[in-house]
């Protein structure tokens, strides 16, 4: 039986935490074997709950089950990334179509307090930093939870998380082309005036522009670099 921690978290389920963090911010380098021995001794927990969070994790698409082989993390590749970036937009098109036509009064206070706090936050702690600043991305993901936040379905929204998180690799390698060049803040300024109008049709449609905008950053950066370069 898992042995619970003193937070009731099983050993499996605090490695697959940790592991899952270390996978997208970049920590654990894509296409990388992952050894039992070596990510013991790293996370300070034995084989058993070890292979349990690496199935997990397998299931979300973060790490692959070799044949006979163990685990390696998931690569990253342009075609895995447009087929999750089709994935994202559907599920997101379909949460923010529900949130716009079931937000109320408490809705578009959340959404318009989240735009301000993230137009207020620098993106970047010090000229010339590669990676955004940790309140930045805080800002950043509360402003998008907050858009999609009236969804009246939790397994939707639940998806969308899913799907959000697995993109967070990506991004962060489309982050060494596109800052400064990108106006990233009117995009999110648009999608707010055309959520607040609950024009349904065009906050979808600069939803998924937003999105696709990475999609083309990254394919400059990995025409640039040999496979993964994170920033961060």
């Amino acid at each position: 039986m898992p042995r619970p921690s003193r937070t009731g978290e099983t050993d499996a389920t605090q490695v697959s935490r940790r592991l899952r963090a270390d996978l997208l911010e970049g920590r654990i380098r894509p296409g990388s074997k992952l050894r039992l021995r070596p990510l013991a001794e790293r996370y300070g927990i034995g084989p058993s709950p070890l292979r349990e969070a690496l199935s997990s994790l397998a299931a979300e698409g973060l790490v692959e089950r070799l044949d006979q082989r163990g685990f390696r993390a998931a690569p990253v590749t342009m075609e895995s990334f447009e087929e999750l970036l089709r994935a994202r937009c559907w599920v997101e098109e379909v949460a923010l179509r529900e949130s716009l036509l079931a937000g109320g009064a408490g809705w578009e206070e959340a959404l318009v307090v989240a735009h301000h706090r993230l137009s207020r936050t620098p993106r970047r702690a010090e000229a010339g930093d590669a990676c955004d600043d940790p309140a930045w991305d805080r800002a950043h993901l509360t402003f998008h939870r907050a858009l999609l936040g009236a969804c009246p379905s939790p397994t939707m929204l639940g998806f969308c998380e899913t799907v959000r998180d697995r993109a967070g690799r990506y991004r962060s390698l489309a982050l060494t082309t596109a800052y400064p060049s990108r106006d990233v803040a009117q995009e999110h300024a648009e999608i707010l005036r055309a959520a607040l109008a609950r024009d349904v049709p065009e906050a979808c449609r600069l939803l998924v522009r937003h999105y696709t905008r990475t999609a083309d950053y990254l394919r400059l950066a990995l025409e640039a670099a040999e496979g993964w370069s994170p920033p961060c």
